[in-house]
């Protein structure tokens, strides 16, 4: 199946992460990657340490994408066009029973990622294998690919009153 987890509130990426963890602890074998985060956060150094669980990080970090200059911005879209399809690669020949691409519907509405590639990237994978997206605004294509659609809507955020975000909590 298909799963995305989208909206303005915080937990998207939470949840990729329980559903990850739920399917390591459960025999299975899990691809995690992410996209357009600027550190390795606290799920990242706990996932790393179990089994069935492999990580695999884009090999370049860029900051927050309002904070990019357009060379920057060049220079994402390469890296990770070529992160695109190594993914692909690693599942193609991985034996994997669930893919996690944290913040990809992120990297598309930011131009990073091209969505049409990544659509065909998607429809090469084996159909026995649950495949979890996360991040802002996906376009009606990514709505319609998904089987799971989950929306986190902010009620209410320290960040609004300027609280920055913390480690263990935010990241």
């Amino acid at each position: 199946m298909h799963h995305i987890y989208t909206g303005d509130g915080k937990g998207k990426t939470t949840a990729a992460v329980g559903l990850a963890v739920r399917c390591a602890g459960s025999g299975r074998r899990v691809l995690f990657t992410q996209f357009l985060k600027p550190t390795k956060s606290g799920e990242i150094e706990a996932m790393e340490d179990m089994e069935n669980m492999q990580i695999w990080l884009c090999p370049a970090e860029f900051g927050f994408t309002w904070q990019m200059t357009d060379e920057e911005k060049e220079e994402a879209k390469d890296i990770y066009e070529r992160y695109i399809w190594d993914i692909t690669r690693m599942v193609l020949q991985g034996n994997f029973s669930m893919l996690v691409m944290d913040e990809v519907i992120g990297a598309c509405s930011a131009g990073l990622v091209n969505e049409d590639e990544l659509m065909e990237m998607l429809e090469q994978f084996p159909d026995d294998m649950e495949v979890v997206l996360t991040g802002r605004n996906p376009s009606e294509q990514l709505c319609d690919w998904a089987d799971y659609l989950t929306e986190m809507k902010k009620i209410k955020h320290p960040f609004d009153k300027g609280v920055k975000a913390r480690k263990g909590i935010e990241y």
